[in-house]
């Protein structure tokens, strides 16, 4: 099972944009059905799938499972 907290993490962000799930997977390229699962913690995903969100969404993927509690990556130059 997918942690409750990537979940939440998920469903959070996408509903800070103000999309719904087909709007996400139409965005990551991925479908709507995995979305839907993702948020409902019914699915565990390839890492493909978890860098695909965090990427889209700018965050990174230990801030999605709850290993950080700061969102944005911090690039440096």
């Amino acid at each position: 099972m997918l942690s409750d907290i990537f979940s939440e993490r998920v469903k959070a962000l996408r509903k800070d944009r103000r999309m719904t799930q087909t709007d996400l997977a139409n965005a990551t390229g991925l479908s709507p059905y995995i979305i839907k699962d993702i948020e409902a913690c019914r699915r565990v995903s390839t890492p493909d799938t978890y860098i695909t969100i965090a990427d889209y969404f700018n965050v990174s993927t230990d801030y999605l499972f709850g290993r950080t509690d700061i969102p944005q990556i911090i690039r440096t130059a």
